[in-house]
């Protein structure tokens, strides 16, 4: 399907939403939110979470969480971005991807996988609606009409479980209510750039069934011109649309029954591999380097298409002390992605010609997946007032997709089965001791069995791997003032053992990587200042991983293998605030200091040919490999942070003109195992600023907005060939919008 014609089905689906807005925009407004009232009192805005599974205060939580409301989430999608837009939005967190707009890559507190396959493991787990999205691509599904964007960080297994050693990025959208509201927006952006969005709900019978749909449409047109074929923007343009309807049924006070589908279809490009960009010998970006520019010899255009269908039942019974709750959901995801892996065929098509690490071979490779996901949850929580609260439950997880890798010169075509079957019982109770102090804990055990197979193109390599283990954690938390509180808190969590399949297309054995087991300590404080107008939480972390899972990626056979390193150790320091100035001018800033250390003294991966290994003394092999022995985790920096502004001017009784920015920056980063001068990156700093009017109490807006707004160059990943071979962030984008919020 071409892109153009894509381009009009989406239109034509988004234009539908608009025109429902557009009839309903008689509709009364509804009433501000409780938190929008509080900032218009010129005190901050309460902030909820559900890190426990039920809505709490963030400053009455044992837990180092950072959220983003729907103004942060819109300013930060207004140029079309996907999930990994979200990178440094919150201090700790980075996310990135060498698979376009599918398959991301999370990391909290530097703990992650660079692994690039669709059959990856993660220890973020990232949750839509309480409903876990595991695979990869999953993980990608588009974040539109939301009510917040919860990041929560450190282990928090014994409540959520499937794979969150690290944390979570948990998304919940707007539910169905009986106030008629619409919402819709509409921008226009540089490179042809256009984002559509919009939203319709209500009442379809008072007080018993309430309905929402909403929609996005993101796109942009082929900006990136191949230098090899000599034709100009060809590459690079996209299509994703993304809908999702919802259907609540609240037979009585006691009952309710929230029924949603979402749907996406991606037509678009792949991530744009740049041969010899770095280096040789240091990681500035080069003479050969021209962001609008590629040049390839294969590829088939980047190509990646992707469809994905999500069904959700969510059913809660409110008995005389406890409420009984039921998510029952059915994912699947089909696509596939296609590039040129090593950015053009060779040095000698490159501008001067080129650099170093020919690449003797067309790297022209797609991988495609068709899976299935199966989750159903179950559990009952304390609903009274008294100083015991408790939880417990039961969760299933089961899922089963083949993923099919083609080379299009040689080996023939590989498809690999991977099936996860696993189970959990939990519980938590927490118990108020005295005015001041709370005291919670948590366990759960999990079995998780996982299995591989080749299903055709290969000879049968079948792998299984299982474990069963308890997570655990347990907190403190006190008010030590009106005003402040500390917590402490120790947790367990561990990661499933992992089967990476990928190198049997390259005539390689699969590779198994063991369980990887967590230990966190943290103690934190959270505070509200000045008749809350400021607003100071902080935490501080040690924690160590047992039998970590790293994947070594390249060398000199450009394999992917799983690994577990002996240990791994981190340390550091959190730091969120808000401060409200004036009624009209808000700021809000955060940092993260995250020291990182894989501890195995003779572990050892392979290298780039090319590259220049930091400190020599750990090659060796003939040059071959390197010592990684207290390298920092791959994608994670030391130092992230982000800094957010609002002013807004009066004008009359309901209109304002405002001015919003919005920064992020993560320090110096190492994308690989072992250290090179090439293979890293310095920090990264990426502004957006949003510039408007908005009347009728914010039932309108006109703005100007711009994202990457310095028009930054900054290298977000590498990959391991032995052609200095790495991927960049978007340009800057510069656009219009209008919305409308009824």
């Amino acid at each position: 399907m071409s892109h153009r014609f894509s381009a009009f089905r989406a239109v034509w689906a988004g234009s539908t939403v608009l025109a429902v807005a557009a009839f309903g925009l008689s509709a009364p407004a509804a009433a501000q939110d409780e938190a929008t009232a509080e900032a218009t009192d010129g005190q901050l805005a309460t902030i909820i979470v559900t890190a426990n599974r039920r809505e709490e205060n963030l400053q009455d939580v044992a837990v180092s969480a950072e959220i983003l409301d729907q103004e942060r989430v819109g300013a930060i999608f207004s140029g079309a971005g996907d999930i990994t837009a979200l990178a440094g939005s919150v201090p700790g967190l980075n996310i990135e991807s060498s698979n376009g707009r599918v398959a991301p890559r999370f990391y909290i507190r530097g703990l992650g996988n660079t692994d690039f396959d669709l059959a990856a493991s993660q220890p973020v787990s990232v949750l839509l609606d309480d409903v876990v999205m595991e695979n990869v691509t999953l993980k990608s599904f588009p974040i539109f009409d939301v009510e917040r964007v919860e990041v929560l960080r450190g282990p928090q297994g014994t409540l959520f479980g499937r794979n969150t050693p690290a944390g979570i990025v948990k998304i919940d959208s707007i539910k169905p209510s009986h106030d008629t509201s619409v919402a819709a927006s509409l921008s226009f952006g540089s490179l042809d750039t256009f984002a559509l969005n919009g939203a319709v709900g209500g009442s379809i019978a008072q007080d018993v069934l309430a309905f929402r749909v909403s929609a996005q449409l993101q796109s942009r047109g082929d900006w990136i011109s191949n230098g090899f074929t000599g034709q100009d923007k060809v590459l690079g343009g996209f299509n994703d649309v993304a809908v999702r309807g919802q259907l609540l049924f609240t037979p009585s006070e006691r009952a309710s029954v929230l029924a949603s589908v979402n749907f996406r279809d991606l037509d678009g490009a792949s991530t744009f591999f740049r041969a010899n960009i770095l280096g040789p010998g240091n990681n500035r970006l080069n003479n050969n380097y021209d962001r609008d520019t590629v040049f390839y010899d294969a590829g088939g255009g980047n190509e990646a298409k992707y469809q994905q269908f999500g069904a959700t039942l969510t059913a809660a019974y409110e008995f005389d002390g406890a409420t009984l709750t039921s998510i029952t959901s059915h994912w699947t995801s089909e696509g596939s992605s296609r590039g040129d892996i090593d950015g053009g065929f060779g040095a000698v098509f490159l501008p001067g010609g080129g650099g170093p690490g020919l690449i003797p071979f067309p790297s022209d490779t797609q991988d495609s997946i068709d899976l299935k996901q199966t989750t159903q949850e179950v559990r009952l929580a304390s609903n009274g007032d008294g100083p015991l609260s408790w939880q417990v439950g039961g969760f299933y997880f089961e899922s089963d997709f083949d993923v099919t890798t083609v080379g299009f010169t040689f080996p023939p075509p590989v498809t690999v089965n991977h099936t996860n079957e696993a189970w959990a019982l939990f519980g938590q109770v927490g118990y108020q001791i005295t005015d001041k102090v709370r005291v919670t804990g948590g366990l759960r055990y999990t079995d998780d069995q996982k299995d591989f197979f080749v299903r055709s193109g290969a000879a049968p390599q079948p792998r299984s791997v299982g474990d069963d283990q308890f997570d655990w954690d347990i907190s403190i938390f006190g008010d030590v003032s009106d005003d402040a509180s500390v917590y402490a808190k120790i947790a367990n969590s561990f990661r499933g053992p992992t089967i990476q399949g990928r190198d049997v297309a390259f005539f390689n054995p699969p590779s198994v990587a063991q369980s990887e087991n967590i230990t966190s300590y943290e103690v934190g404080f959270k505070s509200e200042l000045a008749d809350r107008r400021v607003r100071l939480n902080g935490a501080a972390y040690y924690y160590t991983v047992e039998d970590p899972q790293f994947t070594a990626v390249g060398g000199a056979g450009n394999l992917v293998q799983l690994i577990n390193a002996n240990r791994g150790e981190a340390w550091g320091v959190e730091f969120d605030g808000a401060f409200q100035i004036s009624p009209q001018f808000l700021v809000t800033l955060g940092a993260a200091y995250n020291n990182t250390a894989i501890k195995d003294s003779t572990l050892a991966v392979g290298i780039c040919a090319q590259c220049t290994v930091t400190d020599p003394t750990r090659v060796i092999s003939g040059n071959t490999r390197a010592l990684i022995n207290n390298n920092p985790f791959p994608n994670a920096p030391e130092w992230s942070g982000d800094f957010t502004a609002r002013y807004s001017i009066p004008v009359g009784n309901t209109g304002e003109f405002f001015i919003f920015t919005d920064w992020i920056y993560l320090g110096d980063t190492n994308f690989l195992l072992y250290e090179s001068r090439e293979f890293n990156a310095k920090s990264r700093i990426e502004g957006g600023l949003k510039i408007g009017y908005s009347g009728d109490d914010g039932q309108w807006e006109l703005a100007a907005f711009a994202r990457n707004i310095t028009d930054e160059d900054n290298v977000l990943g590498v990959v391991d060939f032995n052609n200095n071979t790495a991927f960049v962030n978007d340009p800057r984008i510069i656009g219009v919008m209008f919305g409308v919020k009824y």
